[in-house]
């Protein structure tokens, strides 16, 4: 389940987000959490499966006609293809008029929205 990260899960991401090397420098992290509020055009969403605990977290940049998939991190349990395309394909499914891509690093996520198209 994804869900867009509010000012009470901010704790969640930032520990999630430390995972990635970018995020290691407390400086950065909290840049990162700032600039993910108040409406801005960056969004984070934690990932959890069912009920448990969250899992991961995406950052994206957004637009009237885009999402950008800027990085993703999960806890090392969960670093698992199985978790990165359940979480890419949920945030596909709640953005429908949004055509979903991502930087290149991680373009390698995008196949999985083909594959589910496929088997629509």
């Amino acid at each position: 389940m994804l869900i867009e990260c509010k000012s009470d899960k901010e704790k969640v991401a930032m520990g999630l987000l430390s995972y990635l090397p970018d995020f290691k420098n407390l400086a950065n992290l909290k840049d990162e959490i700032n600039l993910n509020k108040n409406g801005s055009e960056f969004q984070l969403y934690l990932y959890r499966e069912n009920d448990a605990n969250f899992v991961g977290v995406i950052g994206t940049q957004n637009d009237a006609n885009f999402i950008v998939i800027r990085y993703l991190s999960f806890a090392p349990d969960y670093r698992d293809i199985k978790y990165e395309s359940a979480a890419v394909r949920e945030l596909a499914a709640t953005n429908p008029k949004k055509k979903v891509t991502a930087l290149p690093e991680w373009t390698y996520l995008l196949k999985y929205l083909i594959e589910n198209k496929n088997h629509e």
